[in-house]
């Protein structure tokens, strides 16, 4: 028996074929910039924790409470217990996925690595690549979007009548997303994130406590939990609903999370989850259940709408409304920056040279204009299409679905290959098949708001 030593630093003492695995050798980290320079393998599950947390809790949970009003108490306390729960377990598939291969020596740094090794190639170009860079590239069209919506609220509180527009403010957020962006590795933002963790769970409870206030005060709106709308309308709200908690819970980037950890990796990355899960757990029950107590089928699409009366007259001190929107723009800013990193990889892989020093000029110049690139294009987009939340609520059907719900189900069934008479096996078929008519339904739900919204779109409308 051979001892092979690889790029990971992990040491196996049993040729894989021996194994019977059929490793496939492609670019090792030293022959491929992307992995040597972003995807560095040098955190602790503590910085992985920080990591999933950040990818996953963002500002889509202040529509938690709106999501209830398209599935009542019961569905939706049932399916965000549900989704949390599924999504523990598939992550968790993932890593165990991405920790058995490490073993037998191919350590899988990217979602499309383990898509080509185990599906075969054309997978990873041709759907789960285009699929993860849809996802990224759309979350950081998102970032600056909500980020300037916030900054526009927080101006708009001090100068009613101002003028500036929301696609200024859009622009402020790309310039800080474009400094972001230029950190160098996944885990540069360790610490950025620790920082977003926090500010996650802080807003939160000013939430909680801003929902609860305004529910015990005479100002208190009627609060009525029945579904609103015709048969026709509670069929498709459902599936919304569903979508809607579906995509709070997707991450979509757990393989390049779990590429940040030193090795040896096993086990550390469920101790990330646990740490994330615990935050999740947290803000998400937090804000949905206080959100849809204090106003009932009334809550909008963000909760904070509701913190204004229908005279635009504030419920709360205006400095609530400052210090929560201040939060939530600099834990959106940390949230895109996590999303860039597989985009900088590709990038990285493309253009840079692993043969040169990461801060050479030849490996600065390309990676400086590349990302430059990326976020101004994003940030383009997000001034001309200030509606892209309906937009991404499609994406959500048609990717994070996919990447987060049924591909991990069938990676686990195919690398441990568990016997069709065991339970684990017919749960992720359950899960893949269940999940798989989510994506259709939740598609058609989606596009079906947006044909319904389509009157309210114009580029670059001051929304």
């Amino acid at each position: 028996m051979g001892t092979n030593v690889h790029n990971s630093g992990e040491v196996y003492n049993t040729s894989d074929s021996e194994k019977g695995f059929a490793i496939n050798h492609t670019t090792s980290p030293e022959q491929d910039a992307g992995l040597k320079f972003v995807l560095k393998s040098e955190g602790s599950w503590f910085h992985c924790g920080y990591h999933l947390t950040t990818s996953i809790v963002g500002p889509v949970l202040l529509t938690l409470p709106f999501s209830f009003t398209l599935l009542s108490w019961g569905g939706g306390v049932l399916w965000l217990t549900l989704a949390g729960l599924v999504t523990f377990y598939s992550y968790n598939l993932l890593s165990m996925v991405l920790e058995h291969h490490a073993q037998l020596g191919r350590r899988q740094l990217r979602f499309r690595d383990m898509a080509r090794d185990i599906l075969g190639h054309g997978w990873d170009k041709y759907y789960v690549g285009p699929l993860q860079f849809l996802i990224c590239f759309g979350t950081v069209i998102g970032g600056p979007l909500v980020g300037g919506k916030s900054l526009k609220f927080i101006y708009s509180l001090y100068h009613p009548d101002g003028a500036m527009k929301l696609y200024q403010f859009i622009i402020i957020c790309g310039v800080i997303t474009l400094i972001l962006a230029q950190l160098p590795s996944f885990h540069s933002l360790r610490h950025i994130n620790l920082l977003s963790l926090i500010l996650s769970v802080t807003y939160s409870i000013f939430i909680m406590v801003g929902s609860i206030y305004i529910g015990h005060s005479k100002d208190a709106p009627p609060r009525h939990y029945s579904l609103k709308g015709s048969h026709v309308d509670k069929l498709f709200g459902i599936f919304n609903g569903i979508s809607i908690i579906a995509t709070a819970y997707a991450s979509g980037i757990i393989p390049e999370i779990q590429a940040t950890l030193s090795p040896p990796v096993k086990g550390k990355m469920f101790k990330g989850l646990c740490l994330c899960y615990s935050v999740i757990a947290i803000t998400f029950f937090c804000i949905a259940v206080s959100g849809y107590w204090a106003f009932g089928n009334q809550a909008s699409g963000s909760i904070l709408a509701n913190f204004i009366s229908e005279t635009k007259t504030l419920l709360l001190p205006k400095w609530f409304f400052v210090i929560t929107n201040l939060f939530i723009l600099a834990q959106v800013m940390a949230m895109t920056s996590v999303y860039l990193q597989p985009t900088n990889e590709l990038f990285e892989t493309t253009f840079g040279d692993p043969k040169m020093g990461q801060f050479s000029m030849r490996n600065v110049v390309p990676r400086i204009l590349s990302r430059s690139l990326s976020v101004a294009a994003a940030t383009t987009f997000a001034a001309m299409l200030p509606f892209f939340a309906d937009i991404l609520s499609l994406f959500g059907a048609f990717a994070f679905i996919p990447l987060d719900f049924i591909l991990p189900m069938v990676f686990y069934n195919l690398t441990f290959k568990p016997s069709k008479h065991t339970l684990i096996f017919w749960v992720n078929s359950l899960i893949a098949v269940v999940s798989s008519v989510l994506v259709v339904i939740g598609g058609i739900a989606s596009i079906r708001q947006i044909v319904l919204d389509a009157k309210t779109y114009h580029l670059f409308a001051d929304m």
